[in-house]
């Protein structure tokens, strides 16, 4: 397994990671979601993702449990928690006070996921999505005392546009407070605007690792919708909320096709390239694998693999394919 710096901290971790979204607690039963961690962490992997909207909590609860049966030794892996959305447990009714990035709302969730995953201390708690009724003031203040009070390691950001992320340090220079280290953006072959240009400054200044989501575009990117029939593919696309516009959905699946034949040639997969795809971009710390199957994981484990395939000219290939690299500013 490979692994990275987050960023321009300290901590290495795993070039490929493992997340919960849409399974624990969900879709697989708890001995599935042991399993899986089990392959995972034998595999090299050493980050778990989870937020405490998976599954209204539950999911850091599957996962909670695992890590307890495990036994692992605490400084060989590093979990993380996100906030905003809230946990309600199933009840389908949260308080007002009981979602967003208010100090309050981040230290008592913070404090949730610990009890729920049964650790100590956080290592990367991330704000799930920027909140507009929130002084970003206050969000940082909140952030910077976990970390003080030793809960959390490090802090982050997901989905949030460059210049919040900016805001967020302006403050905490303004203030000596400790900033946002990570951002947690969706990134594949069809999304890349945020990593390949919204993000680029910040690379380069204050630095920013991160942790992508959703590599294979919701299923999209594995190929498996490749033979669909146009109306099967109008509601799998609808349903799985790719595309509103049918005609640049189709357009999409035209690409997948032409490229799963190119993996062929490459002697791999269609979801092992696309994994691999994002792993090439440097500034992506680690790319999130999820999960129902066991074969599954083991299979995307060879993404790491498939990585030295990716030579120039073969990656000028695929955006031949691609045909939707997005534009860089003129400076």
């Amino acid at each position: 397994m490979e692994y990275n710096r987050l960023g321009k901290s300290g901590l290495q971790i795993s070039r490929l990671s493992f997340g919960s979204w849409l399974t624990f607690g969900k879709q697989i039963g708890d001995n599935t979601a042991e399993d899986l961690m089990r392959i995972a962490y034998d595999g090299g992997i050493n980050f778990f993702d989870n937020a405490e909207a998976y599954a209204g909590g539950k999911s850091e609860e599957v996962m909670g449990e695992v890590l307890s049966k495990m036994g692992w030794r605490r400084d060989c892996y590093i979990v993380s928690s996100k906030v905003f959305f809230g946990a309600d447990e199933g009840t389908g009714n949260l308080k007002p006070t009981q979602r967003g990035l208010s100090r309050k709302h981040v230290t008592e969730a913070c404090h949730q996921a610990l009890k729920r995953l049964k650790v100590d201390y956080l290592d990367l708690y991330f704000c799930h999505r920027p909140d507009k009724e929130t002084p970003i003031e206050e969000t940082v203040w909140a952030m910077h005392n976990l970390i003080q009070q030793g809960k959390v390691l490090y802090w982050g950001t997901s989905e949030w546009s460059a210049q919040e992320i900016m805001e967020a340090h302006m403050v905490a220079r303004q203030y000596n407070l400790i900033g946002p280290t990570m951002e947690q953006p969706q990134y594949n072959m069809m999304v890349r605007d945020k990593v390949e240009v919204e993000y680029s400054q910040i690379y380069k200044t204050v630095g920013l690792g991160t942790t992508v989501w959703s590599p294979l575009a919701s299923g999209l990117l594995t190929g498996k919708y490749n033979n669909e029939s146009p109306e099967d593919t109008r509601f799998k696309f609808e349903s799985l909320g790719w595309l509103k516009d049918i005609t640049l959905a189709e357009e999409k699946l035209e690409k997948v096709r032409k490229l799963t034949a190119f993996a062929a040639e490459l002697d791999t997969s269609m979801p092992l390239l696309a994994l691999a795809w994002c792993l090439k971009n440097d500034n992506v710390s680690t790319v999130i694998l999820g999960a129902s199957k066991t074969s599954q994981l083991e299979e995307n484990l060879k993404a790491i693999d498939v990585k030295d395939k990716l030579t120039p000219d073969v990656m000028e290939h695929i955006e031949q394919i691609l045909d939707n690299k997005p534009q860089q500013p003129a400076f």
